[in-house]
C-alpha cells in the first residue's frame, strides 16, 4: 500500500464518558520523545523523511490492514511528530446495539489502543533499524553511540540519530480531538496537508 495524500499537552483532553471505540472521526498528534527530530526534515517547506519516518508511515498505513473496522484518512509524518485522521467505521461492542467501555483498560479497537498499537510497531522496526546500522558502523571502526553524531543511510535519505535499546521513541500520550462535522474535517484536512510549509511557525518546531 501506497500513501496517497489526497485519500487519505502531554495529556489531552478526552470527553468523560465517550466511548473511544464507536463509530466516527478522530484528529490524532502523536510526538517524539522530547520531540526529537527522529523521522527525518523539512527543506524550503518539503518534507524529507529518514529510514525511521519511512518505518512511521509503513506502520501507520498498515493499521488499516491489521484492524478491519478503521480508515485512515489525511495523515502526515512530520521531523518530530505525526497528525492523522482516524475513522472508526464501525463499532466492535459485545452487544450489537451498545458500545463495549471496558471496565479496566480499553478494548481492542479504541483509539487507545490502536495508538498503543501503532507505537510499538514502529518503536520495534526503528531500534532494530537502529542497532543493525550500529552494528555496522562498528564493524568498519566507526563510533555510533549516541550522542556522537549522526548516522546517514543513504545519499537522499535525511540523516537519523541512533536509539538505544532503553531508549524512547515516542512520547507517553497523544492528543487527539473528536471531528464532529464537515467543516471541521476540512480545516483539519487542510492543516494536515500544509504543516510542511508552516514548519517554522509550528509549536513543535525547534530551532537547535
Amino acid at each position: 500500500m501506497t500513501y496517497n495524500p489526497k485519500t487519505h499537552h502531554r495529556r489531552s483532553i478526552r470527553l468523560k464518558g465517550y466511548d473511544y471505540a464507536q463509530a466516527g472521526l478522530y484528529f490524532i498528534t502523536l510526538c517524539c520523545h522530547q520531540r526529537r527530530y527522529l523521522f527525518g526534515k523539512i527543506t524550503h517547506g518539503k518534507l524529507l523523511l529518514n529510514k525511521y519516518g519511512q518505518i512511521a508511515q509503513e506502520e501507520w498505513l498498515h493499521t488499516q490492514v491489521i484492524r478491519d473496522n478503521i480508515r485512515l484518512h489525511e495523515f502526515i509524518i512530520m521531523p518530530n511528530h505525526m497528525h492523522g485522521i482516524v475513522e472508526i467505521t464501525f463499532s466492535k461492542s459485545k452487544n450489537i446495539d451498545q458500545p463495549y467501555i471496558a471496565s479496566y483498560g480499553s478494548p481492542s479497537q479504541t483509539i487507545g489502543a490502536i495508538i498503543r498499537g501503532y507505537k510499538g510497531a514502529t518503536t520495534k522496526k526503528i531500534k532494530i533499524l537502529s542497532a543493525e546500522k550500529g552494528k555496522k558502523d562498528r564493524d568498519k571502526g566507526e563510533d555510533s553511540r549516541e550522542g556522537k553524531g549522526e548516522l546517514q543511510f543513504a545519499p537522499t535519505d535525511a540523516p537519523t540519530i541512533p536509539i538505544k535499546p532503553e531508549g524512547k521513541v515516542w512520547q507517553r500520550d497523544y492528543y487527539e480531538h473528536i471531528i464532529r462535522d464537515e467543516r471541521a474535517y476540512q480545516n483539519i484536512s487542510n492543516y494536515i496537508r500544509t504543516n510542511p510549509t508552516r514548519w517554522k511557525e509550528d509549536k513543535f518546531f525547534r530551532n537547535d
